[in-house]
């Protein structure tokens, strides 16, 4: 099946929410692979893994245009999430990074969803990382759930992006999501293209991700430039 890419309407595909970069694996010049990889070979100090290992997140927003340029309505995302509730917590899987394909890989399983809910025309979720009794007990890294842990160990902030499948539409310049949109999972990526997209550990952290305060920022000169029109037609009247 093929990719919906940013700015691609008007058929039926992958709808993958995601917005990082993309590095060739059989490229010659590996040199920042190495170097990552150098640098996240150390250990985590002990406990290195709480059990179970639950996080929230804010997994997508209604209405609202994400950097790929794309428009959940509320009347498409509702319905749907409604019906991946039907699937926590035995098959409401996901997986580490987004893959090219509409099936979940058990392989590269990494987490679950665990609880869902909206908050306004936000849905919100909890999940939960899957982590082997290797990390959880000596911090040995052997599945992708492994792995995430582990930069979270770090305090890396790592996002959530849902996959799906269905067909855009271009309205006045907006690519919207069409009624045949099916929800597959909401996969771990390192940058979501949600704003606000991201894991943090209590729910009162919701508010104060970089995009959210960013978001409260431009809303709230927004609303100081109109009041200051609003004052100034008053004046000149």
């Amino acid at each position: 099946m093929e990719i919906l890419k940013k700015g691609e309407f008007g058929k039926f595909g992958m709808l993958i929410e995601w917005d990082a970069g993309f590095i060739n694996p059989n490229q010659k010049e590996n040199k920042l692979i190495i170097e990552q990889l150098g640098e996240s070979m150390k250990s985590p100090a002990p406990p290195y893994a709480p059990y179970p290992f639950y996080l929230y997140a804010i997994l997508q927003k209604a209405g609202v245009e994400n950097k790929n340029g794309r428009i959940y309505p509320m009347e498409i995302l509702q319905p749907e999430s409604q019906k991946y509730t039907t699937l926590i917590p035995d098959r409401s899987i996901s997986e580490y990074n987004h893959p090219e394909s509409s099936i979940i890989d058990l392989e590269r399983t990494s987490h679950r969803i665990v609880k869902t809910w909206w908050d306004d025309t936000t849905l919100m979720g909890q999940l939960e990382i899957l982590t082997s009794p290797g990390f959880r007990n000596s911090g040995q890294v052997s599945c992708v759930g492994d792995h995430a842990a582990l930069l979270l160990s770090y305090g890396i902030t790592l996002g959530i992006s849902s996959r799906g499948v269905g067909s855009l539409k271009n309205e006045h310049g907006k690519n919207i999501v069409q009624p045949d949109f099916e929800l597959i999972c909401f996969d771990l990526v390192s940058s979501p293209s949600t704003p606000g997209a991201y894991l943090f550990k209590d729910l009162k952290f919701k508010d104060q991700l970089p995009e959210m305060i960013k978001n409260k920022k431009d809303t709230l000169i927004q609303e100081s430039n109109e009041k200051l029109i609003k004052h100034l037609n008053e004046f000149l009247i």
